[in-house]
């Protein structure tokens, strides 16, 4: 059976508003009429709040049968009807670790659409409700009888179905009411706590579920909680539960007894027991008893062997799940005695043992256990346990270092102990040796070496010391430690140490456990000494002619102690003797005024607070070879007007061999060019210009650079011929057209007289005429022949002789005017004349390029021009019908016009009649006919002739048979 309880808590309400909820019970209707006559029906179950200003309880109209009660509980008041045999069950709370347990999605099966509650309108005047039944309600009925099923318990909205097993479904209706919409949509949430009981209704009860829900509803400012009533229902029967594993009664070497109890029936009395085992084979269960009792004997076992069982009820409806699996041996003999325990792994404190089972013994290991038992060496105290237990391995802890313990091994089983195993001895490992002493010094310490001597440790570990080990470190090294010593000695002298230089020693040694740790660090510092000596020095940058820049190291060995200053000595030969270039503290030096491509030795030393150590190996250095000196003025020698010879003296070469001179030359001493480079010390010039001064320098180059310019040589070419003349120009238009066709007029320019005045010119035309003229620029050839052609050239004269012709120019003179051509014409009409002149342009050369000028004279006798151009042909149009026209022609070239020609005389022709009309035709006779035409006007009394034509055929066919002339109509 169930029980269910709902409580509907109510939610806080400003004012001091009380709140008084009535209970309406399942099956039943409230009803609330308000002052304006609104009637609200509430099904229940619900519970509706009531409220109100002053705290009395409103008036409720009951139905006979019933009875109003009111409950209060945590200051909520609950008006509750009930019928006369209905106790009121208070509600049940539910524990307090799910006060605020909630679902935010119940479970579907709990799932109602939420009921609004309506609660009065504060302040308003409240008629007295009214409690009825919508439909009578009948007395409490008796117990439903059994139902086929599915079965379904109902009871005041309280649902059990879809009963199993082991299951059954629960469902409820909510407890919501309705009484005003003006405060519906109000959040009031329930929580429903469900209680189960197996022991009938008087029995404890046990919450097995509980959720919180929210719906839209009324505002409470209390709590109400109810319980519904109990609802009782039944599960349905199955197979039993699962049994028990089997317990074992009694065992020997053969037989196994097992007895075991029955399991919940689940409403089907057990039949009978399957039971299954192994067979001492895991894996495979077999049936090995199926019947009602609970024991059953196993017989015709092996010994010493192990058998796995489980067991199964069986009732009417089915079999049960199998119990778990129980295994069970059966009884041997005493073990033989196991083999001795064999060393897995020793350490310095630890000793691991394994072990076998016992030889020849048909059991699992598993079934023995085993006793370990240790004796240490000289104690005494004789065999002790300390191991006891079914793994066949130990690992003994904290024992003695290099300390020999012995074993020996008890195998035990359900029947006894085994006799012990043959005694085994292992040692433990020794341990590391503990740290030597210090290292001390033994004597004085000194540049090159030392004298070390250290304790042996106070630990050795358990065993001897086998070697020591002796470290070295330099103080500058940091952690850097190098071996000096490696033996059974407990000393040692530590050589070939550096001067000034600090030490680090430190020992350690070794035992049969390894290493120890080191000792505390001794530390020393060797006496300084004169520094070594220094590498040659070398050149710091590249060696310039004039200054050396010299660069050095420190020497490898300083000594001990700081360098503080370095001494730079040079000779300039093996005979020179050495002088000191340089003293200081710093690395690099720079010795100046040397000569330059000489080699010089340098030596240098260093030294420290003990003094000067030894001069390094002789370093031989060259300067670089420097430019050439400034070379001599040059030597010039006039050869010709137009060529001079310069020779120069070879500078010294400072210290590279000079490769080349390079010799310049101008007209101007500010503005020279070069015009030889070259080894030779000698150089001539040519194409010089006579009478003019010339300025020239030399300098010398070698692989160091380009030397100085010396000093400047001046000449001055001695006078000569005029120079070469400039080509010679043709003035184009200078002469009138009368007499270009027999003159040509020359320019030209005054060459250089090259230091004797110009006194006149040649002119050489023609075939080698030549025409002297004085000293002018300008002059006019005459008397040639027209259009010819002629090659010119000029040569200037003065005192010392003639210049070179220039270069020859070819001129032609102009052709003669041309001759005017005939005139003809070539087509007459009455209204236009074509007139045609001279052989056409093809026969004529097109060097003459002649034009022509054709003139008409006018109705005032003056001529005027109708075509200028080259043309050979004109129309003359719009003409007048017989009348005569003048014309003259004229031709003209590049030379000039020619003369006109005589006057020509042409006449234009008469003009053709008017076309007629069609003539009209009369029939007169069989073989007569009379045609007929209108006359034209007379023609400046021209007689008209009019020609009558006969056609015969029509179309392509058609012909002239007959032509008929006449002088007038007819």
């Amino acid at each position: 059976s169930s029980l269910f309880r709902r409580s509907c808590t109510s939610l806080h309400m400003e004012g001091t508003v009380s709140v008084i909820l009535v209970q309406v019970n399942p099956g039943e209707t409230f009803t609330i009429r308000t002052e304006d006559g609104h009637v609200q029906c509430i099904q229940g179950p619900a519970h509706v709040p009531m409220m109100s200003l002053n705290g009395s309880m409103p008036p409720i109209f009951v139905p006979p049968g019933y009875m109003s009660q009111v409950v209060e509980e945590n200051g909520v008041r609950k008006i509750v009807i009930l019928p006369h045999s209905t106790e009121y069950h208070p509600p049940m709370h539910p524990p307090p670790h799910l006060q605020h347990y909630m679902h935010p999605h119940p479970p579907p099966m709990l799932a109602h659409p939420p009921h609004p509650m309506y609660p009065p309108v504060p302040g308003s005047e409240l008629h007295p409700p009214q409690y009825m039944h919508q439909h009578p309600m009948p007395p409490p009925p008796p117990p439903p009888p059994p139902l086929p099923q599915p079965r379904i318990y109902h009871e005041y909205g309280k649902i059990v179905s879809n009963i199993q097993a082991r299951s059954a479904v629960l469902s409820w209706s909510h407890l919501v009411n309705s009484q005003n919409e003006e405060n519906a949509n109000r959040p009031v949430s329930f929580t429903f706590e469900v209680a189960l009981s197996n022991c009938g209704k008087s029995g404890k009860f046990k919450t097995i579920y509980i959720i919180l829900k929210f719906y839209i509803s009324a505002t409470y400012s209390s709590i109400e909680e109810s319980t519904s009533e109990v609802i009782s229902f039944t599960t349905e029967s199955c197979e039993p539960d699962r049994p028990a594993v089997p317990k074992l009664v009694n065992r020997t070497k053969n037989s196994l007894i097992l007895q075991w109890k029955g399991s919940n029936d689940n409403g089907s009395k057990i039949i009978s027991f399957l039971l299954e085992w192994d067979e001492g084979k895991p894996g495979t269960f077999k049936e090995c008893y199926f019947g009602h009792l609970k024991q059953y004997k196993l017989t015709k076992l092996s010994p010493s062997t192990k058998y796995s069982f489980r067991l199964a009820a069986k009732n009417n409806l089915g079999i049960s799940e199998f119990s778990e699996t129980v295994a069970f041996s059966t009884t041997g003999s005493v073990p033989p005695a196991p083999p001795p325990p064999q060393l897995n792994q020793a350490g310095i404190t630890t000793l691991s043992l394994e072990w076998g089972p016992p030889t020849g013994a048909v059991t699992d290991e598993l079934q023995f256990t085993y006793t370990l038992e240790m004796e240490e060496e000289g104690s005494g105290h004789g065999f002790k346990a300390k191991y006891n237990g079914e793994e066949p391995s130990c690992t003994l802890k904290n024992l003695r270092r290099s300390t020999s313990y012995k074993f020996r091994l008890f195998a035990h089983n359900s029947e006894g102990k085994s006799s012990p195993s043959e005694e085994v001895e292992y040692t433990t490992y020794p341990d590391k040796p503990g740290p030597p002493s210090k290292p001390y010094t033994k004597g004085k310490i000194r540049a090159y070496n030392v004298k070390v001597a250290w304790d042996p440790p106070k630990d050795n570990g358990g065993a001897e010391i086998s070697k020591y080990v002796l470290e070295i470190s330099e103080a500058s090294n940091g952690s850097t430690w190098n071996v000096i010593y490696d033996g059974t000695l407990r000393e040692h002298v530590c050589d070939h140490l550096r001067p000034g230089t600090s030490y680090k020693l430190r020992v350690y040694c070794f035992g049969i456990a390894g290493q120890s740790q080191a000792s505390d660090i001794l530390s020393i510092h060797t006496s300084a000494v004169p520094p070594g000596p220094c590498r040659s020095p070398y050149l710091a940058n590249r060696a310039k002619p004039r200054e050396i820049s010299l660069h050095w190291a420190p020497p490898v060995v300083n000594g001990g102690a700081e360098i503080i200053d370095y001494v730079v000595d040079m000779a300039e030969s093996d005979q020179t003797e050495c002088r000191r270039v340089y003293q200081g503290p710093g690395l690099r030096c720079t010795v100046s005024n040397l000569l330059p491509g000489r080699t010089y030795s340098f030596w240098i030393k260093a030294a420290n607070k003990t003094g000067f150590g030894p001069y390094s190996a002789k370093s031989q250095i060259s300067t670089a070879p420097g430019p050439p000196d400034q070379c001599g003025t040059p030597m010039l020698t006039c050869k010709t007007a137009t060529s001079v010879a310069v020779s120069w003296e070879v500078p010294l070469c400072n210290g590279a061999e000079i490769c080349d001179y390079r010799l310049e030359w101008g007209k101007l001493e500010g503005s020279m060019h070069v015009i030889y480079t070259g080894p030779c010390l000698n150089y001539e010039v040519k194409g010089l210009t006579p009478a003019t001064t010339y300025f020239c320098r030399v300098q010398a180059v070698n692989m160091a650079g380009i030397g100085m310019f010396g000093g400047t040589g001046i000449v001055t070419t001695p006078a000569s011929v005029p120079g070469a003349m400039s080509l010679p120009r043709l003035l184009e238009g200078k002469i009138p057209l009368p007499l270009a066709s027999t003159c040509l007029a020359l320019q030209w320019d005054e060459p250089n007289c090259h230091g004797s005045e110009i006194t006149g010119y040649n002119i050489e035309y023609g075939e080698r005429q030549i025409v002297t003229v004085d000293r002018v620029t300008s002059y006019t050839l005459e008397n040639l022949q027209p259009d010819t052609v002629y090659r010119i050239r000029i040569q200037a004269i003065n005192s010392l002789g003639q210049s070179p012709f220039s270069q020859s120019i070819k001129a032609k003179t102009k052709p003669l005017p041309p001759e005017p051509p005939v005139l003809e014409c070539v087509c007459f009409s009455y209204q236009s004349l074509k007139l045609k002149w001279g052989d056409g342009p093809n026969r004529i050369s097109l060097s003459n390029s002649i034009q022509f000028n054709l003139q008409m004279e006018d109705k005032t006798g003056r001529f005027v021009t109708l075509l200028n151009g080259p043309c050979h042909t004109y129309k003359v149009q719009r003409l007048s019908e017989c009348t005569t026209y003048n014309f003259k022609i004229q031709a003209y070239n590049e030379a000039g016009e020619g003369p006109f020609s005589d006057i020509y005389t042409f006449t234009t022709t008469k003009s053709p009649p008017a076309p007629l009309k069609a003539p009209k035709i009369c029939q007169l006779g069989e073989n007569l006919c009379e045609v007929t035409w209108e006359p034209l006007p007379p023609m400046k009394g021209d007689s008209i002739v009019y020609t009558l034509q006969l056609l015969s055929g029509r179309g392509a066919d058609q012909k002239v048979v007959a032509v008929f002339d006449f002088l007038r109509k007819i």
